[in-house]
């Protein structure tokens, strides 16, 4: 899928540079979903992409849930594609929740979309969240998948590219190693 780096590259959305991801890790290159989502155009072909490739692999939810702050809008898209209803959990302090009056019914399936997955951290979160209320996880969908095939989800999984970029943990970040500070153009706080 060549076309969906085209994409990122013509929307300036594929940075160079030293970045701390949400996932703590650090890495020479960041994929800026936002920068893509921001033309409705986009994000509605993407959304209905990702929504294709998870039916296609037998998945179709009642509710579509994308953490904030990456999943809030490709989840509100692929729901739309889906017809269902699309939900986001946020953070109260470190703990991930479902706010804002939204629920979740025993038994209802639902899927999970972020922009990205590294480590596959924040989706997990979310999952327990899911399944806290009964509801089920029967998949997972997002953009980019930069984990390596590391994942662990149990769950079928799928995004519109992969993409196999170097991330090293700081205390062994050849660009930390060379004086370089990273920056955090993601939405988790700092740990």
């Amino acid at each position: 899928m060549s076309d969906i780096l085209d994409i990122f590259k013509r929307q300036g959305a594929l940075l160079e540079g030293h970045f701390l991801l949400s996932s703590g890790l650090h890495s020479a290159q960041y994929l800026q979903c936002a920068r893509v989502l921001m033309d409705t155009k986009i994000a509605s072909d993407f959304g209905a992409r990702v929504a294709s490739k998870l039916k296609a692999a037998g998945v179709v939810p009642d509710v579509v849930i994308g953490p904030a702050m990456g999943g809030i809008v490709i989840g509100h898209e692929v729901a739309r594609a889906f017809g269902a209803r699309s939900l986001f959990t946020e953070r109260e302090g470190t703990t991930m929740t479902l706010r804002r009056g939204f629920s979740l019914a025993s038994g209802e399936k639902v899927v999970v979309v972020e922009d990205v997955v590294t480590t596959g951290k924040s989706t997990r979160e979310v999952m327990q969240v899911i399944e806290a209320t009964g509801a089920k996880v029967i998949g997972v969908g997002s953009l980019i998948d930069r984990s390596g095939g590391k994942h662990g989800f149990e769950v079928p999984f799928e995004s519109l590219l992969t993409v196999n970029v170097d991330t090293w943990p700081a205390a062994s970040c050849p660009l930390c190693a060379a004086g370089s500070e990273p920056v955090k153009p993601g939405s988790r706080p700092k740990a």
